[in-house]
């Protein structure tokens, strides 16, 4: 199914009856990503399963890029279009993002929230990347005053470029610099919403300390970790994290 948010077409699909559940997918991941935790949940209520422009086969953001922000301004136009406002949110990675941005902007819109593999906070970088990235945007400085100076800019950043940046398309690439670079911090201690967070020990996109610093900023919320499990925890523990998703979301009578 599609519909057209300013201009950007976006592809969701929709299973099961009752309670409103969103699942908002990770970078690079499309509403494949959930198969099965949408599964699972379409026997409980009503799941909305969308793919973030740029992903899947939702439209792509402007050649500028996006913000966070912009992504955030777009998801709420589905949730109203959808009128699913007061669900609750499955988020992984960069479905995170959204959430916090929104959770913090707006607390009705959403009721319980579930974020696994969060991201959203700064990097801890260490010297030698710092060193990295001085000389790289002293290069691309420098490169800038030269004839055919971007297409030597790009091969630079193709060359020195994350493996994420690289898969992109050109169009992509400015939406994922403008991501990246975004803090979410502030934006933590202002989510009221019951909060539980799930991380994989081995997490190295987003590792455990950003859901620890989570866990600690926005009020009411309780941190899970699993062993030997990394970013993608929600599938490499599926039947454990399912588990514990039901009885968040669909606690026993009398809780």
């Amino acid at each position: 199914m599609n519909l057209d948010i300013d201009g950007v077409n976006c592809r969701y699909e929709q299973y099961g009856e009752g309670k409103d559940i969103l699942l908002l997918h990770g970078w690079g991941g499309s509403v494949d990503s959930w198969i099965p935790v949408t599964n699972f949940f379409a026997t409980k209520g009503k799941v909305t399963v969308l793919d973030f422009p740029g992903h899947g086969e939702s439209g792509f953001p402007a050649e500028d890029g996006w913000t966070v922000g912009q992504y955030a301004d777009w998801t709420k136009k589905v949730i109203d279009r959808l009128g699913i406002a007061g669900c609750d949110v499955v988020a992984h990675s960069f479905g995170g993002r959204v959430t916090l941005k929104l959770a913090s902007t707006y607390p009705a819109l959403f009721d319980k929230l579930l974020l696994t593999g969060c991201a959203g906070l700064a990097p801890k970088h260490s010297k030698g990347f710092e060193a990295k990235t001085k000389m790289v945007k002293g290069v691309k400085g420098m490169l800038s005053h030269l004839p055919g100076g971007e297409k030597l800019t790009e091969a630079l950043q193709g060359v020195m470029g994350s493996e994420d940046y690289k898969a992109l398309s050109p169009a992509m690439r400015e939406t994922f610099k403008k991501v990246v670079e975004e803090d979410l911090h502030d934006c933590l201690p202002k989510i009221g919403n019951e909060t539980l967070l799930i991380w994989g020990r081995e997490d190295t996109a987003t590792p455990l300390w950003m859901g620890q610093t989570m866990e600690q900023e926005i009020k009411g919320s309780a941190l899970i970790v699993f062993d030997y499990a990394t970013h993608f925890a929600y599938l490499e523990r599926n039947a454990e994290f399912l588990r514990i998703a039901d009885a968040f979301f669909f606690p026993p009578k009398g809780n």
